[in-house]
């Protein structure tokens, strides 16, 4: 806010919030993760996508992890690392559509970093659920996130990462002393990162030493400085779905987002107002949907640079008539994926390398490769982040960014942050869209989405989740467009999702045909899905849908308008 209130617009605005997401949120994401950006221009009318998921390194290879008696690609270490991709994709939304200088955007981030900032419930815990492995394994997360006497910080206590602060200091003397010109220092600080003192930090560390990972032992990463070398981010053309008068705007199958548009495709051929928001055939009909579209991803989402991925017949409308007629009264106990374009593919079934025994806590933790700190009683939020700003002029921008979080990975000595492992959502298998090969996009889960409205701005909006992100953002904007909530109530529905298909993170748990609701959900709802045949867990009110941010125009009453849901007590909405 105080980047726009300086005339700046939404995408210098989503760059500094960006940054310092990085330093403020260590458990949800870092300099050493991804991002995935929407970015719609008012002026132009045109819609691109930042593509901030880095490739894996030259070196990884299935053979080579074979080679190391592995099955499945570990969740944490360095093994899964990538190139990191978010502060490159940041930089190319500064420099393609910002207005002001790397240095009005890293103030912000320097500042929190180095001065301190209260530290959120959420990242307490999990630092503390993690102190004996960044005690005695892990040692510079430890002196990152660990008091000086070696124990947790409680909430609220006011941290610093001054390792964090000199890395974007050092990054910008450098852009101020190699040019004045503002476009000339952005390219300077991108060689900085991945050129620089920060690539060449990386690559040693990651391949000078042994790491403690998720399998119970040390292994050595496979990313080196010359894997950044070369790496910049792709700015592509989103992949869109007309819904009526809305036309969305999503990332491409290098991740999840068309999985919001296959939905809508699917569903677009139902009366959905006549179903009624809520009814339990309304909550059926979309958990049907759901789970065609996440089979579809399963079988053909891959790195299109690497793979022939079928993206327009899978959301053509024929493919999808047929489709659709397989959402019956029951619910589907093993659905399949199509045959866009009479091509087959199929779903891979995960293999997990041998559990340990009687795990500790903070290694039980370490074996799940998402953020969030699994606890006796339940599963606290803590998966990612997202940003959505809109501006006046009609500017949108929403982002997801991801990885490098403090559980991932160790910090890297003199940087002050981790690496993501982004690469465990890839196969250990030949000839799938997402196996793992060289310099190939792993399929993320990070998906944000910008709308238009009858050809104008609309809305940008995006939640943490994994791979229930793209089920949670389609019942808001439901409600927004299908049953006219006001943005902020649309936030607040009580959700549902399907745990039918495999997690993108290690496990890779599923539960073949449960469906979650919250309580909030009406009773006689919740008998309807059993009666169709859902396994319902109903769990606790508003405990879904993690923080759901909305930003967007609203062309009839002349306003800029945001919305934030309540739920993890962690979303913010402001306007100006």
């Amino acid at each position: 806010m105080a980047v726009l209130d300086r005339g700046g617009n939404a995408f210098d605005a989503a760059v500094a919030a960006g940054f310092v997401l990085t330093v403020v949120e260590p458990h949800s994401n870092g300099l050493g993760g991804d991002v995935s950006i929407v970015a719609h221009r008012a002026g132009t009318g045109t819609t691109t996508v930042i593509c901030g998921q880095g490739p894996t390194p030259a070196a990884a290879t299935i053979e080579r992890f074979q080679e190391l008696g592995l099955r499945s690609i570990p969740g944490s270490g360095l093994l899964p690392a990538c190139v990191p991709g978010a502060f490159g994709a940041w930089l190319r939304l500064l420099l393609d559509h910002g207005t002001v200088r790397l240095a009005d955007v890293l103030e912000h981030s320097i500042g929190y970093a180095e001065r301190g900032h209260p530290l959120v419930p959420d990242a307490a815990r999990a630092i503390g659920a993690l102190a004996p492995l960044f005690q005695n394994a892990w040692p510079e997360s430890g002196r990152t996130y660990l008091n000086a006497d070696g124990t947790p910080p409680a909430a609220g206590t006011v941290v610093r990462n001054r390792a964090l602060a000199e890395t974007m200091r050092r990054i910008l003397r450098h852009a101020e002393s190699v040019s004045a010109d503002r476009d000339a220092q952005l390219e300077a600080a991108h060689a900085a990162f991945y050129q620089g003192f920060v690539a060449a930090a990386i690559g040693e560390f990651a391949q000078g030493r042994e790491v403690l990972d998720a399998t119970g032992r040390r292994h050595r990463g496979l990313l080196c400085a010359d894997d950044l070398a070369s790496w910049r981010a792709p700015v592509e053309t989103p992949t869109s779905f007309a819904y009526g008068p809305y036309l969305v705007h999503k990332t491409g199958p290098w991740s999840q987002g068309p999985v919001f548009a296959q939905q809508l495709a699917l569903l677009d051929g139902i009366d959905l107002g006549a179903l009624g928001r809520g009814s339990g055939a309304y909550v059926h009909t979309l958990a049907e949907a759901a789970k065609l579209a996440f089979a579809d991803r399963e079988a053909w989402y891959g790195d299109p640079d690497h793979v022939a991925v079928p993206m327009d017949d899978l959301l053509g409308p024929d493919y999808n008539a047929a489709r659709r007629k397989l959402i019956g009264d029951g619910a589907a106990r093993d659905p399949q994926p199509g045959t866009p374009g009479g091509r087959s593919s199929w779903m891979p079934r995960p293999v997990q390398d041998t559990p340990m025994p009687e795990l500790e806590d903070w290694m039980f933790q370490l074996q799940s490769g998402m953020p969030t700190i699994v606890l006796a009683a339940t599963t606290r939020p803590g998966d990612t982040c997202t940003v959505a700003v809109a501006d006046g002029h009609g500017n949108l921008v929403a982002a997801v960014p991801s990885g490098g979080w403090l559980k991932s990975s160790p910090v890297i000595p003199g940087l002050g942050f981790p690496l993501g492992t982004r690469a465990q959502s890839m196969w250990l298998l030949d000839g799938h869209p997402n196996s793992l090969a060289p310099g190939k996009r792993p399929r993320t889960t990070l998906s944000p989405t910008v709308v238009q409205r009858d050809g104008e701005s609309f809305l940008a909006f995006g939640t943490p989740g994994g791979d229930r992100q793209d089920v949670w953002t389609l019942q808001t904007f439901l409600a927004i467009t299908e049953f006219g909530l006001d943005w902020q109530s649309a936030t607040e529905v009580p959700l549902f999702h399907s745990d039918h298909f495999s997690s993108s993170f290690t496990p890779r748990a599923c539960r073949p045909g449960v469906l979650v609701v919250e309580a909030g959900t009406a009773p006689e709802t919740v008998e309807d899905l059993r009666r169709r045949g859902h396994d319902v867990q109903v769990v606790q009110e508003l405990s879904l849908g993690s923080k759901t941010c909305v930003a967007g125009v609203d062309r009839d009453g002349g306003t800029v308008r945001a919305a934030a849901g309540p739920r993890g007590r962690q979303a913010y909405a402001v306007c100006m």
